[in-house]
């Protein structure tokens, strides 16, 4: 029996609805799932939580100090071409808020310069030399950009932990983490700081990028501290962790990991690693990975 115009037309329109609805739904599994990268786990940036005497991951200290100035670009090569877990350096803003690997506030120490980072211009601060007071081989070596750092993290296969020191304005962080995600490099870099509001601005510039809370002293809650501050874990001070040792089981039951700041000795080696850290932040990471290699069988 032939159709009438009338059932073609409420068929047509109920094609064209079919049509719209699923391509409604596709739209929102994009929306979920294609245009926001899923946020990186603790398992996958810091691996599986350890148990006691089980070796935690090394993070070579500010590049590769113990071998090249701290926060300059050969000690940063040497730190990754030392295959390393992680590459940890600080990253502060100049007076025009461009991000400069520096650690103190004043450029004093590591520079032929004086005075407050934040009182020169990135064009003062790359005249200065930062590698004589470490050994006149490295005279002339350049306080390196947040750029040349993530350039050479790129061209590599390591991992980073940038500390963001100072007072970070939106700005400013918006800025560094899309030089991130340039690079692609949100699921290799985790942003740290002492300060939960950078952490948060962090958090609203990428649902990518993991941040790592920094603490001296451990709250009485750490396990909401972290909690409030969306870290992946925390980097807490030897002395911190060493007082209270009940955190490590606290945090890893949270799922969430402890990296300890900055061990340069067997002694704080061995007392860290039978409480089961994830993480150990070093300035001789080669001395860390041969005892780590010879104690209690660790491979």
């Amino acid at each position: 029996m032939p159709h009438s115009a009338a059932s073609d037309r409420a068929r047509d329109r109920i094609h064209a609805l079919l049509i719209v609805c699923v391509l409604a739904v596709v739209s929102m599994v994009i929306a979920l799932f294609g245009a926001a990268p899923a946020r990186v786990t603790a398992r996958e940036l810091l691996g599986d939580p350890r148990t006691p005497g089980e070796a935690a991951f090394i993070a070579s200290h500010r590049g590769g100090a113990a071998t090249a100035p701290e926060n300059t670009l050969p000690a940063i090569a040497a730190a990754l071409d030392g295959g390393f877990d992680y590459v940890e350096v600080d990253v502060a803003l100049t007076a025009d808020r461009q991000p400069v690997l520096m650690h103190d506030a004043t450029v004093d120490r590591t520079t032929d310069g004086h005075g407050r980072l934040s009182a020169l211009t990135l064009s003062e601060v790359r005249t200065l030399d930062a590698g004589s007071w470490f050994d006149p081989a490295y005279a002339g070596t350049p306080v390196p950009t947040l750029d040349e750092f993530l350039e050479a993290l790129a061209a590599s296969r390591g991992r980073a932990i940038i500390e963001l020191k100072g007072e970070w304005d939106a700005a400013a962080v918006a800025a560094a983490v899309s030089q991130i995600a340039a690079r692609e490099l949100e699921r290799r870099v985790a942003l740290a700081s002492f300060d939960a509001r950078s952490l948060a601005l962090v958090a609203a510039g990428s649902e990518v990028v993991s941040r790592l809370l920094i603490l001296k002293h451990v709250p009485a809650d750490v396990v909401s501290a972290v909690a409030e501050a969306g870290a992946r874990g925390v980097i807490v001070s030897r002395k911190a962790v060493l007082d209270r040792p009940g955190i490590v089981d606290e945090l890893h039951a949270a799922g969430t990991r402890v990296v300890v700041y900055t061990l340069n000795d067997d002694a704080y080696w061995d007392a860290v690693t039978a409480l089961g850290v994830d993480g150990i932040v070093t300035d001789d990471p080669h001395t860390l990975s041969q005892w780590q290699e010879a104690y209690a069988g660790i491979p």
